[in-house]
């Protein structure tokens, strides 16, 4: 199916839904609890038994030996898997870290072991029995310690370069150069990264907590060295997933193996101190901003370099993303950095890059146009550009100036005091502020199948998952 000219008017421009009060269609099955979330798939499948999950006590280095005998032997206890007995195992493309460690270990919690059994009590008092031996690895953990030997990043992450930045600066009127830092982000949703796995013959179901399931099938079917199409997840249901639960961590696959090891389903959730270490996470940013700009406060040149830390084969935080979009400016340089770290991979966390990156951007135009004399507001509106920058090529909306001059009314901008603490109410400081922010949009290939039967009843199948936005509604 090719589109090759405008649609013209069709139903949603009629506004008849979209744009009306409509009543979530989840919304009564979250409020009564009985939305069916991973770990509480208590009818998929019978006879579901217990996985409690170990985690690397140390940070880097290799494991000398475990000791499974006691744990094996405890009350309840049905398996134990480790890299040694679970038979050799992927890495998915989109991990950067293998997901059962052994016996290299790539950083502090990454999974070493799964004990099953019958409860998770059981479970969890067996798993404190296992015995493992390490031999320590120096590692490298402080981002501002190694910045100087980062490369740069490759792929979507490698930056830009438009005119001549450094004879743009140079002969600014105006010069801003700063350095700002960003500290490590870890996610913290409410529903932790659970999943519960169930095997029939070859065939494998994954009922789990997870944003992508196409990737999430892949990535299983990668790790376990199987046929995609023996992989069955389901995710209808995600108590916050933020960009933590795009890819499969360890529940997945460890309830897999232990599944197969035992043979019955298994269910594990892994344990919130798990969650940080065990996951993806936003790695901490060091950004440099230079902005040359007229007096009259146009921007001329701007740059923006992001040096941030991941594991050797993982990709630099892209947090100049923004920059090559949001603001006017003819000399222009962006790059990210990656700096090798023995810290558990980074990933996507609530926009990716943009939102570290924005953090760092906003507070250099504010300081330009202080500079300047120039109203941030203002600023910004002078600033504006309606095509990318160096490209030419129009954005398909841009509101921006409309957005900044419906705010500034708004929020009462024009009795606004630029000096600092200015204005106090009881024990407060209160001040207003001002910032900008744009989200790249990126487009891949989707599809859907749609059945319409004869009594008129349309069902629609795709491989997405609500993630608390409201998607089952939209769609309907």
């Amino acid at each position: 199916m090719k589109f090759d000219t405008p649609a013209g008017k069709n139903p949603i421009d009629q506004l008849k839904v979209v744009g009306k009060p409509t009543d979530r269609i989840d919304g009564p099955l979250k409020v009564t609890g009985t939305a069916p979330y991973a770990y509480e798939r208590h009818d998929v499948v019978p006879n579901q038994s217990y996985g409690y999950v170990i985690g690397s006590a140390i940070a880097k280095g290799k494991i000398t030996a475990i000791n499974t005998r006691a744990a094996s032997a405890a009350p309840g206890v049905l398996g134990v898997v480790t890299a040694q007995n679970s038979g050799p195992l992927g890495l998915s493309s989109f991990n950067t870290a293998k997901l059962l460690a052994g016996p290299e270990i790539e950083h502090y919690h990454q999974a070493v072991a799964i004990v099953i059994a019958e409860t998770f009590e059981q479970a969890r008092a067996a798993a404190s029995l296992v015995q493992v031996k390490y031999a320590r690895a120096k590692g490298s953990y402080n981002l501002e310690a190694v910045r100087t030997q980062s490369v740069p990043g490759t792929g979507r992450h490698t930056g830009t370069k438009i005119g001549d930045f450094d004879k743009g600066f140079s002969t600014a009127e105006l010069k801003l150069d700063q350095t700002y830092h960003v500290p490590d982000h870890a996610h913290a949703m409410m529903e932790p990264f659970a999943s519960i796995a169930a095997w029939e013959g070859d065939k494998l179901t994954v009922w789990t907590s997870n944003q992508m399931i196409a990737w999430a099938q892949q990535s299983i079917a990668q790790t376990l060295n199987i046929p995609a199409q023996n992989v069955r997840v389901e995710s209808p249901y995600i108590g916050g997933g933020f960009g933590g639960k795009l890819f499969i961590r360890a529940d997945a696959v460890l309830a897999a193996l232990g599944a197969k090891a035992v043979g019955r389903p298994v269910k594990v959730a892994l344990t919130r101190p798990m969650m940080f270490n065990n996951s993806t996470h936003r790695p901490a940013t060091t950004q440099r901003i230079r902005v040359g700009a007229a007096k009259d406060g146009r921007i001329g040149a701007i740059a923006h370099e992001g040096w941030s830390g991941n594991l050797p084969k993982g990709d630099p935080e892209g947090c100049v993303s923004q920059t090559e979009l949001l603001y006017a400016g003819a000399d222009r340089f962006t790059q990210n950095y990656l700096s090798v770290l023995d810290l558990p991979e980074g990933n996507a966390m609530r926009a990716p890059g943009e939102a570290p990156g924005l953090m760092a951007l906003e507070l250099a135009i504010d300081e330009m146009a202080e500079a300047a004399g120039v109203d941030p507001v203002e600023f910004r509106i002078r600033n504006d550009t309606q095509t990318v920058p160096g490209k030419e090529k129009p954005f398909s909306q841009r509101q921006f100036n409309e957005c900044l001059r419906l705010g500034a009314e708004r929020f009462g901008w024009d009795k606004r005091s630029a000096k600092p603490a200015s204005r106090r109410e009881g024990a407060w400081l209160v001040g207003l502020g001002v910032a900008g922010a744009i989200r790249g949009a990126p487009l891949m290939k989707s599809g859907a199948r749609v059945r319409l039967n004869s009594t008129g009843v349309v069902t629609v199948e795709t491989d997405m998952t609500d993630i608390g936005t409201g998607s089952y509604t939209i769609i309907a």
